[in-house]
């Protein structure tokens, strides 16, 4: 089925590079349909992991002639997606009094790690920090072993970025009653925090209580657990109910009695443990994914494309540029999808300088000027 239109055509966003949290926002608002344009910095490295979709226009923002060109671009803009500490866009002029003045529809969106204010806004940080401050690292890893972070996954990317999308989309539909735009101001540390709700809200659970490890949901149960096959790999067990427990001892060929859901924990442990390990991975998929036991294989992000459940949901798109399958925009909307961005190669770094200069109404010498004197960055003038 062809679909003419997506959620987010027409809307205009310029994204400010930088690392990983901001790429994927922009990367999100592209396969849904928005135009992307990114400002990068002259010289600067690039990673074009999150940059398919985008155009790219590199300038010099210590020039005073640069910062104005960004200015008149975000002008224009829906929203403005910048990625850095409290106060440097205040240092470059374009600020959100500056450009709200300018641009009163302006959704402007700051994606930092620790907010504008507080102890913390002026300092440097990575998602393990973040994950820190927001108090759900000390929630993940092992009885007995140091708190493990989830790779950067929880606060650049659920904390950050897809919650500074969320806080855009929230923004657009109220200025689409108000007809005014706002700050939408997202931070890494309140994002991961209130990503982690339920953990908060559920403490007085019978979930919860014990130290690290020794809870229902971390490690602490053997009936919520990854478990070593024969052939070398994993099957991951989550048969909280009883209903799914019962398949689930029913699958390995146990008795309730010879396994109670609640009995001597550390030995059943070590019985399931000895179970996995005498099939492969295949043969125990062969045996639960005709019962509801909640057990499943853990599949590496190069079989998970390749499994008949994805497959049949087209959860996967191959991107040409990195030879490998993607994930497709999620979530599937019916009318107006997404359509990921990945089919197409990345922008290089000014890639589009020339194209957005001209429609911005200056003239080829003045392109050619703005080159000369390191205000921009032409990729393909410089090729010629």
């Amino acid at each position: 089925m062809a679909f003419s239109r997506m959620a987010l055509n027409g809307l205009k966003v310029i994204e400010f590079a930088g690392l990983a949290p901001a790429p994927f926002c922009g990367m999100l608002l592209s396969d849904f349909g928005a135009t992307v344009i990114r400002i990068d910095k002259i010289g600067g490295t690039l990673d074009t992991s999150l940059g398919h979709g985008k155009k790219s226009i590199a300038l010099n923002l210590k020039n005073d002639t640069g910062r104005e060109i960004a200015k008149k671009l975000c002008l224009k803009a829906d929203v403005v997606l910048e990625p850095f500490r409290a106060g440097v866009m205040e240092s470059l002029g374009l600020g959100p009094e500056v450009l709200l003045k300018g641009n009163p529809k302006l959704v402007y969106a700051r994606l930092t790690g620790f907010g504008q204010k507080g102890y913390y806004h002026k300092r440097a940080g990575h998602d393990i920090n973040y994950v820190a401050i927001s108090g759900l690292l000390s929630m993940f890893g092992r009885k007995g072993e140091n708190p493990m972070f989830p790779v950067n996954l929880a606060a650049d990317f659920g904390g950050g970025g897809l919650m500074c999308a969320v806080g855009i989309l929230l923004a657009l539909v109220e200025r689409s009653k108000s007809g005014l735009g706002q700050v939408v101001d997202a931070n890494m540390v309140e994002g991961t925090a209130y990503l982690g709700s339920f953990l908060y809200r559920s403490q007085n659970l019978p979930i919860w209580g014990n130290p690290r490890g020794e809870n229902v949901l971390d490690g602490g149960v053997h009936f919520y657990e990854n478990y070593l096959t024969k052939d070398g790999k994993y099957m991951s067990v989550g048969a909280l109910e009883p209903q799914f427990y019962a398949e689930l001892i029913k699958g390995l060929g146990l008795s309730d009695d010879e396994a109670p859901q609640f009995g001597n924990i550390p030995e059943l442990r070590k019985l399931f443990t000895e179970k996995f390990k005498r099939k492969t991975q295949k043969e125990w998929c062969e045996i639960f994914d005709s019962m509801d036991a909640c057990v499943f294989p853990i599949l590496t992000i190069d079989e998970a494309p390749l499994h008949q459940h994805n497959k049949e949901q087209k959860s996967f798109v191959m991107c040409k540029e990195m030879n490998r399958m993607v994930p497709n925009p999620a979530p599937k909307l019916s009318r107006t999808p997404g359509v990921s961005t990945c089919v197409n190669p990345p922008a290089k770094l000014g890639e589009h300088t020339q194209e957005i200069l001209k429609s911005l109404n200056f003239s080829s010498d003045e392109v050619l000027q703005f080159q000369r004197d390191g205000i921009v960055y032409n990729h393909i003038a410089s090729k010629i």
